[in-house]
């Protein structure tokens, strides 16, 4: 993260924990030829467009005052993360345990680089995943990407 995503996500987070909901993941880009600071958030039940509004109008003029781009003009969106949003937190595992998740790793384990199981255990260091009724043990840091299977 960057100074100002950082700053950004250790202001919001105890507003947003306060409204009973969870900060994901800050991100400070250009879109559209303008400055944007994105916040993104997640709730029990997901995310709807009034939640996102409530958090938006709690945490704008908090985020003037603390004005974390140094008076610089930015557009402030409150965004839910989206289904196929990658795991980023300990939360985001855990809420997952017991579910197919879509796996993308850096190096293959067991001719496997890309798949789908079932999230069996996480901690800090690795996953434990169930394959086609066979227990795989994944390093965290071997993880390219992983997120929640959606099925249709």
């Amino acid at each position: 993260m960057s100074q100002i995503t950082d700053k950004v996500a250790e202001f919001v987070r105890p507003i947003i924990e306060n409204n009973g909901m969870e900060l994901v993941d800050v991100e400070f880009k250009k879109q559209y030829g303008q400055d944007t600071l994105t916040v993104f958030v997640d709730k029990e039940g997901g995310m709807d467009l009034i939640a996102c509004e409530k958090i938006h109008n709690a945490i704008s003029d908090p985020l003037d005052e603390l004005d974390p781009t140094n008076g610089k003009a930015y557009v402030l969106n409150v965004s839910s993360p989206g289904l196929d949003r990658p795991f980023k937190t300990q939360r985001d595992y855990e809420k997952h345990l017991n579910q197919d998740v879509e796996i993308s790793l850096y190096a293959p384990i067991e001719k496997l680089k890309k798949f789908e199981a079932k999230l069996l255990a996480y901690n800090v260091d690795s996953i434990d995943v169930e394959y086609k009724g066979k227990k795989i043990n994944i390093d965290i840091k071997n993880i390219a990407l992983i997120h929640e299977a959606i099925k249709f």
